[in-house]
C-alpha cells in the first residue's frame, strides 16, 4: 500500500519559489516541500509495508562488494583441478549438473529493452523530467524505475532530489515508496547527513516503520556517529516483526567499530539464541576488530565463533579466512603462522603433517543416526517412499537372516552409468570387480530385471547371483530406503554404491544435527563409479577419510574455506584449507651460556 504525503498548494507554491526545482540542492533539509511537511490523514501515523520482503532485487537493493565480485566472475571458465570426490566443491559443475538461477522479476515493472533508460548525470528541471517520462513506455512506473536505475548507476544524490522535487511540483505529494528508494540511494552512497535527515523526519512523523525502512536506516546509521540510533531501531523491530540476522549484524558492526565489546558480544549471543545464523561479514568484523583490540573477552568470543563454525558446518569465504589468519598471527607472544593448503586423501596436512579427524561417526553418533533414519526416512511419511509396509518388512527379514554386508549396490543406478553399454553387462562388471576383494555384496534391483529382454541378459544375472546376494523390489518401489536400511544395519564398516545424492532423504530428517550426521556418514560411506569402460576399466572415486569441518589440537587449527571463484553446491564441501601452527619461540643458545 502506498501512502501519499500531502502538501497544500499554497505551501507548495511558496516552497517552489524559494527552492527552484531545477537547481541542485546540497542538503535534504533544504527541501521541506518534499520532506519536511508530511501530513497523514490515517488515524494512526505508522507506515505500511511497501515490500514485505524488505529489500528486493531490482527494487530497493544494496549490493555488497563480494556479491558484485561474484557476479562479475559469472561465466568465467576458472576451475580448480578435477575434484577428487563426489562431494568436493565444484564436482557438480564438472558433471554439468549446475542449476541456473531464474531471475526474480515479480517486483520489476514490465520494461522492454527499448524502454531502458539511463539516469541523467545532472539534475533536471520539472519540464525535463516530464519529457523524459513521456518517452518512457510505462509512465506509472517511471519514478520507481528511475530511482532504482540511479541506485544501479550510482547517480549523484542531487539528481534524485531534482526528480522528487518534480514529483512534488506536479502532484503536491510524494509517494512513500519513492522516499524509501531515495533512502536506499543515500545508504548505498553512504550519504550520512542525508540518512540523518530521513531518520529524523520518519521518527517525527511515524510511530512505526515498515521492514525496508528499518533495514535501510539500521544499515545506514550503524557505521555513523549516531550508531546508537540503530540500536533503538533494533528494539523497535523486536516489537514489530522480529530482527533479521542483517539487523543484528549491522548493530554488531556499529558496536565493534566503537569498541563496545561487551555490547557486541551480547548482541551476537542474542542473535544465536534466536536461531539466526550470522552472516560471514558479521563474524569477519569480530576478527578484524581483534587484530587491533587486545581484549581477553574478545579473544574468548573469537574462539567461540570458530567453535560455532565447526558445530554448524559453516565454511568461511576467502575474506573471513584471511581475517582469521591475520588475527591469529597478531596474537602477542603466541607465534602463530598460517599457510594455505589442500589435503591429501589420507587426511594428512602437507603443511604441518598432522592427520585430521576421521570422517567415521562415533558409536554414539552412529546409533543416533541409525535410529533417526529408520524413524524419519524408512518408517516415516510416504513423501519419497513408494513401497508397502509388507515389502519393507520382507526386506528386513531378508537382511537379518544374512551376515552383515560390506557393500550395498543400487543396481539400476549403477547399470545406467554408461549408455553405450548393456545395463546387465555394466552391473556384472562392477559386481565382479568388487567381488575380487572378497567382499560380501548386496545388489538391490527391481523385478522387471528378471524378465527376459535385450537389456537384462539372464546369463549375466545368473553370473552376478553367484557373487552377490540380490533383492528385487516391486517395479514401482523406491530403492533408496532399502539401500539405507541394509547399509546401516550391516554396521559402520559397510559402504554403498550409487550416484544418487540422497538429498530428499536428508531433507526428511527432523533436526539439523541429524542432517549433519547423515551428510558426514554419507561422505564417508558412499562409493561413486567415476570411470568405466566395458570389460576393461572400472575406477571408483576415493572415499574421504577425514571430516571437512573446523578442527583444532593443542598447537594447530585447520579451517576449510570457500574459494571465491569455485562454485560450491550445498551438498559439497571445500577443498582448500587454512593451516595455523603455533610455533614455540626460538631460544638463543648464547643467552643461556
Amino acid at each position: 500500500m502506498v501512502f501519499f504525503l500531502q502538501t497544500s498548494n499554497w505551501m507548495l507554491q511558496t516552497l517552489l519559489k524559494k527552492y527552484p526545482i531545477f537547481c541542485p540542492v546540497p542538503r535534504l533539509q533544504q527541501l521541506p516541500a518534499i520532506f519536511g511537511c508530511f501530513i497523514f490523514t490515517t488515524p494512526y501515523q505508522s507506515a505500511k509495508a511497501v515490500d514485505p520482503k524488505a529489500i528486493r532485487k531490482g527494487t530497493v537493493m544494496l549490493r555488497s562488494k563480494d556479491e558484485d565480485m561474484k557476479k562479475s566472475r559469472t561465466g568465467r571458465d576458472n576451475f580448480s583441478p578435477r575434484p577428487f570426490n563426489l562431494f568436493a566443491a565444484g564436482a557438480s559443475k564438472r558433471r554439468g549438473e549446475v542449476l541456473h538461477d531464474t531471475p526474480d522479476d515479480t517486483e520489476h515493472p514490465a520494461i522492454s529493452r527499448k524502454q531502458r533508460l539511463c539516469s541523467p548525470e545532472k539534475p533536471l528541471s520539472a519540464e525535463e523530467w516530464e519529457k523524459l517520462k513521456g518517452a518512457f513506455g510505462s509512465p506509472n512506473q517511471f519514478e520507481v524505475y528511475m530511482l532504482n536505475q540511479m541506485i544501479s548507476d550510482n547517480t549523484p544524490i542531487d539528481v534524485a532530489k531534482s526528480l522528487l522535487a518534480a514529483v512534488a511540483s506536479r502532484d503536491g505529494d510524494i509517494p512513500y515508496r519513492l522516499l524509501v528508494i531515495y533512502l536506499a540511494l543515500c545508504v548505498s552512497q553512504e550519504q550520512t547527513e542525508e540518512i540523518y535527515d530521513v531518520h529524523d523526519i520518519m521518527k517525527a512523523r511515524f510511530k512505526t516503520l515498515e521492514t525496508s525502512a528499518y533495514t535501510l536506516l539500521i544499515k545506514g546509521l550503524s557505521s555513523s556517529q549516531r550508531w546508537r540510533d540503530a540500536l533503538s531501531l533494533l528494539e523497535e523491530v523486536k516489537k514489530v516483526i522480529g530482527p533479521s540476522k542483517g539487523h543484528y549484524g549491522d548493530c554488531i558492526r556499529g558496536a565493534l567499530i566503537n569498541q563496545e565489546i561487551n555490547l557486541a558480544c551480547e548482541l551476537f549471543h542474542e542473535m544465536l539464541a534466536k536461531d539466526l545464523m550470522p552472516n560471514l561479514g558479521t563474524m569477519q568484523v569480530f576478527f578484524d576488530t581483534g587484530k587491533s583490540v587486545k581484549n581477553d573477552q574478545l579473544k574468548t568470543e573469537l574462539i567461540h565463533i570458530l567453535s560455532y563454525l565447526r558445530d554448524n558446518q559453516v565454511y568461511p569465504g576467502e575474506a573471513l579466512m584471511q581475517s582469521i589468519k591475520q588475527w591469529f598471527e597478531s596474537i602477542p607472544g603466541e607465534n602463530w603462522k598460517g599457510n594455505l593448503t589442500t589435503l591429501k586423501n589420507s587426511g594428512q596436512c602437507p603443511s604441518c603433517n598432522e592427520y585430521l579427524e576421521s570422517i567415521n561417526l562415533s558409536p554414539e553418533e552412529y546409533s543416533i543416526l541409525k535410529e533417526k533414519i529408520i524413524k524419519d526416512v524408512i518408517q516415516g511419511t510416504d513423501t519419497f517412499i513408494k513401497t508397502t509396509p509388507q515389502e519393507l518388512e520382507e526386506f528386513k527379514v531378508f537382511v537379518h537372516k544374512r551376515p552383515p554386508f560390506d557393500i550395498v549396490i543400487d543396481g539400476l543406478n549403477v547399470a545406467g552409468i554408461c549408455r553405450k553399454s548393456n545395463p546387465s553387462q555394466t552391473l556384472l562388471d562392477v559386481v565382479e570387480h568388487l567381488a575380487q576383494r572378497n567382499l560380501r555384496l548386496l545388489v538391490l534391483g527391481r523385478k522387471h530385471m528378471l524378465s527376459r529382454s535385450h537389456r537384462w541378459h539372464r546369463d549375466n544375472l545368473a553370473a552376478m547371483q553367484k557373487k552377490a546376494d540380490f533383492f528385487f523390489t516391486e517395479n514401482v518401489s523406491e530403492d533408496d530406503p532399502f539401500l539405507l536400511y541394509a547399509t546401516l544395519h550391516s554396521g559402520s564398516h559397510c559402504r554403498f554404491v550409487t550416484r544418487d545424492l540422497l538429498r530428499d532423504h536428508k531433507a526428511c530428517l527432523s533436526d539439523a544435527l541429524t542432517r549433519r550426521l547423515f551428510f558426514k556418514w554419507q561422505r564417508g560411506h558412499q562409493i561413486v563409479l567415476s570411470s568405466y569402460k566395458p570389460r576393461k576399466k572400472i575406477t571408483f572415486e576415493p572415499v574421504l577419510r577425514y571430516d571437512t569441518i573446523v578442527q583444532t589440537s593443542d598447537n594447530t587449527w585447520h579451517i576449510p574455506y570457500d574459494d571465491n571463484i569455485l562454485e560450491r553446491s550445498s551438498y559439497e564441501v571445500p577443498t582448500k584449507w587454512l593451516c595455523l601452527q603455533k610455533n614455540s619461540p626460538k631460544v638463543d643458545a648464547r643467552s643461556q651460556t
